[in-house]
């Protein structure tokens, strides 16, 4: 069963090639990843080379960097472990990966004006370069570094986060229906 569920994206992956024609035939065979670009505070979706969807984020306030407690922005190359909040309301707040039944509202905020507000949804990042952003100090996942919704109140297009990339939650909503677990991310700087 388990070659079965490996072999299955693949399979899909053919089926859609055999019976496509064009363009089209060889672009959804390759598969969609995510670039992030610090000094531009953009989130690009990309097939191969080409620009899909382009969105404005915000990263890390202390810059970039890969150490435990920095709360800066790794770079490298990461993937997508796991997506969170699926069929949750817009502006759903999570703390520690889990719905706390609030949605925000300015008052919300007003409330609690020193919460990191984590809204909507969650793509949980991995690394994937050893020592650079994955095991030891430099763990990405173990650094609780996402890319996740914020309000709407909150300025993007400038480094403002924790560390995490920060997306619009319309954005974040669109994004979060096309992109695949397990999508290649990107961060440069």
């Amino acid at each position: 069963m388990s070659a079965f569920l490996k072999l299955t994206p693949l399979v899909e992956r053919l089926r859609i090639f055999l019976s496509d024609s064009g363009k089209n035939k060889i672009m959804q065979t390759i598969p969609l990843h995510l670039e992030i670009s610090i000094p531009n505070q953009t989130l690009y979706m990309k097939q191969a080379d080409e620009i899909l969807k382009t969105y404005l984020i915000s990263s890390g306030k202390n810059g970039v960097g890969e150490i435990y407690g920095s709360e800066q922005t790794p770079r490298g190359w990461h993937v997508i472990r796991a997506k969170i909040g699926a069929d949750l309301p817009e502006n759903a707040v999570l703390i520690k990966r889990r719905w706390t039944h609030e949605i925000y509202t300015p008052e919300l905020g007003a409330a609690f004006p020193n919460r990191d507000w984590i809204l909507t949804r969650i793509f949980w990042l991995s690394g994937l370069e050893t020592h650079k952003n994955r095991l030891g100090k430099v763990d990405t996942m173990r650094r609780y570094i996402y890319i996740h919704g914020t309000p709407d109140s909150v300025v993007l297009g400038e480094p403002g986060s924790r560390g995490c990339i920060r997306m619009h939650n319309v954005d974040l909503l669109d994004l979060f229906e096309t992109v695949p677990v397990y999508t290649k991310v990107l961060i440069i700087s």
